[in-house]
């Protein structure tokens, strides 16, 4: 196997500059590759692109305007593979308390900015390319308050499925992280984050929790596989085995 197995490939990653989207990024331009991560935020993507070596590239979008991720892929021109991690963190919270407007919101950037980069983004996919979207283990095994990411999670991993069938010869994958450390769970208090993460790790059959770079490697595992279509890969530390 080549040590540079994306060598020459352009992947745009939408949420590139924070969490899994950024460990990718660095994963990406490890084996090769070279990126343009994107974000809502100009300071994020300046911030980022100081820490990639030269050729990285940055843009700004945000995925709720359609009409701006259209015109993000007509910038950016012909790519290799896509990568999709964006999503602003839901708080769980039962049904009955919770505000629609919420819910809406939440789908608004991790489906339907998802949606939107796929079908603006697969017409400037070169042969071979792919697609990687991002679910989460709650659309497996969702606790109470769960209801709303793990609608839009299950959501994810349902259009992975069939965009694979849809816009074949094109691969679609989507990565299905467990608990991981991550910017996601900065809502919670310090504390409350350190017990949640070690008594998740203790449970689990690896011991702990995940780290961005864990999960990261299978992005680009899936960019590289050239077999691998429709697929829902779980990256968990055993927790759907509980």
């Amino acid at each position: 196997m080549s040590e540079a197995p994306l060598q020459g490939k352009r992947v745009v990653l939408i949420g590139g500059t924070a969490g899994l989207g950024l460990a990718t990024a660095h994963a990406t331009v490890a084996a090769g590759g070279e990126v343009v991560v994107v974000s809502s935020r100009q300071a994020k993507v300046t911030e980022v692109l100081a820490e990639l070596p030269a050729g990285a590239q940055g843009e700004t979008v945000d995925v709720r305007d359609e009409g701006g991720v259209k015109a993000l892929f007509d910038r950016i021109g012909p790519i290799d593979h896509l990568v999709y991690t964006a999503g602003e963190p839901m708080t769980p919270a039962p049904v009955l308390a919770t505000e629609i407007s919420a819910v809406r919101q939440f789908f608004e950037t991790r489906f339907w900015g998802a949606y939107a980069s796929v079908k603006y983004a697969a017409p400037h996919i070169r042969p071979g390319g792919s697609i990687v979207l991002s679910s989460g283990g709650s659309s497996q095994r969702p606790g109470p308050g769960w209801a709303a990411a793990s609608s839009a999670l299950g959501a994810m991993e349902a259009l992975g499925r069939a965009l694979a069938v849809e816009l074949a010869p094109i691969r679609v994958n989507v990565v299905r992280p467990g608990m991981v450390r991550t910017e996601m769970w900065r809502e919670y208090p310090k504390e409350v984050r350190a017990e949640m993460f070690h008594s998740t790790g203790e449970a689990l059959p690896v011991g702990r929790v995940g780290e961005t770079a864990d999960v990261a490697r299978s992005y680009v595992h899936l960019m590289e596989q050239e077999y691998a279509t429709g697929s829902i890969v779980t990256v968990d530390g055993g927790r759907l085995l509980l």
